[in-house]
């Protein structure tokens, strides 16, 4: 919607029309420079993060491991937010369960595209300046 002529240069993925609100596909492009991170969280809706340039570290977290992961709590703006910052290397010490939690590291690079389920967490960070575009569906 910031900027309607990438539109020309975007297609949504087919897969996304698979889902139950077809009219519904929440576009959002990510631009920034290496070392940008996005802390880890969850999103309600089904991801397909497309990886344009540039590479991105990705670690995903399964919905089990919520209370591992310390999010904020429900009643706030951050409640699918969790409070670890995972790069932190006391997290371990200061979250014992965090060492014990699963997840899944993928570095995703330009041409990829990543499936992240509704609710499963991800921590994202740019290894080099990075474009990646996401499509929200349900």
């Amino acid at each position: 919607m910031q900027i309607p002529e990438l539109m020309d240069d975007i297609r949504i993925p087919e897969y996304c029309f698979l889902g139950t609100d077809n009219d519904c596909v929440d576009i959002n492009a990510w631009f920034g420079p290496a070392n940008t991170v996005s802390p880890t969280h969850y999103d309600p809706k089904h991801n397909l993060l497309s990886q344009i340039f540039g590479k991105k570290f990705v670690r995903l977290y399964p919905p089990s491991e919520s209370v591992a992961l310390n999010p904020h709590p429900p009643d706030t703006l951050l409640f699918n937010t969790s409070q670890i910052n995972i790069e932190d290397p006391n997290a371990f010490v200061d979250y014992p369960e965090l060492k014990l939690a699963k997840y899944y590291d993928i570095l995703l690079e330009p041409g990829m595209m990543l499936y992240i389920p509704p609710k499963w967490w991800h921590f994202v960070k740019s290894l080099s300046p990075s474009f990646s575009v996401s499509f929200w569906f349900e």
